[in-house]
């Protein structure tokens, strides 16, 4: 009976250990400039940016110049601020209905009654709502400003049908920023599921549509399961650009009445401690 050596027996798995580590290290090569990159222009800046929350620096002035080591006051100052808090639920609030909900759900919507319809009827309606999309952020803001505004088309066209004119950025600032940016993005999702629609695969549904279901049960057993990766994706990308929003908020509202619709981007250009705050008022107005 022959016996082998525990240390001959490991030497091949040594070899192979290494050489599998050498191939890792020759194709993770070509990625080194781009690891590179990522390092100098996004996780420098972010520890700039963290550096800067612990110290009392700011853009102009003495402190500007020379700034101080804080800690955590800043934070401290931040988290006991009521403003802070209320902006947090505001920027929910606005993530939830004009994004998770109101981009997505008119998106998907569109994008159904578009592949429905006929070609003319469907070429009119995605250009109408892809022009919002493509317009610039600021055109975009000031129109939806002149359209909510007390003198505004919105009211005029109430007024004409008997209704009462309403200060929609005075008394419903939430919902007139919610609705403009719902009308401002749901192009992107439109495209998005009309993409996502055309890879269902049709001898799916044909065969569905044999066994007896009708349109609403297909479109829900059937084509919601099938793109269900495009919505999460949708879900994710217009998320994070609701989250960015400023300058539609900026130009409708200033974040006003008060702090009725400060969101955190809002908030953040701002800067000020609670009660200094400029309010919407103060802000020069956009005619």
């Amino acid at each position: 009976m022959t016996t082998t050596s525990p240390r001959l027996s490991s030497t091949p798995r040594r070899v192979g250990g290494r050489r599998r580590t050498l191939r890792a290290l020759s194709q993770s090569t070509p990625l080194i400039p781009s690891l590179i990159l990522l390092v100098i222009f996004l996780v420098g800046p972010m520890v700039f940016a963290l550096w800067g929350s612990l110290t009392n620096t700011a853009l102009t002035g003495y402190r500007a110049a020379s700034p101080q080591f804080i800690g955590l006051d800043n934070y401290v100052a931040l988290f006991s601020d009521a403003d802070f808090w209320n902006s947090v639920l505001l920027t929910l609030v606005f993530v939830f209905f004009s994004a998770i909900v109101g981009q997505n759900v008119l998106g998907l919507a569109l994008a159904v009654l578009i592949r429905a319809s006929a070609k003319p009827v469907s070429t009119i309606v995605g250009t109408l709502v892809v022009v919002a999309w493509v317009l610039p952020e600021i055109v975009a803001a000031f129109a939806l400003y002149a359209f909510f505004s007390s003198d505004g088309t919105l009211n005029s066209l109430l007024t004409s049908v008997g209704l009462g004119a309403v200060s929609w950025l005075i008394e419903y600032p939430m919902i007139a920023v919610i609705l403009a940016n719902v009308w401002r993005g749901t192009a992107f999702s439109m495209l998005v599921y009309g993409a996502a629609l055309g890879e269902v695969p049709p001898e799916i549904m044909e065969a569905a549509q044999i066994d007896g279901t009708n349109s609403v049960q297909r479109f829900f057993l059937i084509t919601l399961p099938v793109i269900r990766r495009s919505i999460a994706t949708n879900l994710m990308l217009t998320t994070l650009q609701t989250l960015g929003t400023f300058g539609l908020i900026w130009v409708m509202t200033g974040g006003g009445p008060g702090t009725r619709s400060s969101t955190l981007p809002v908030l953040a250009y701002q800067g000020r401690p609670s009660g200094s705050r400029r309010s919407a008022t103060a802000r020069p107005s956009p005619r």
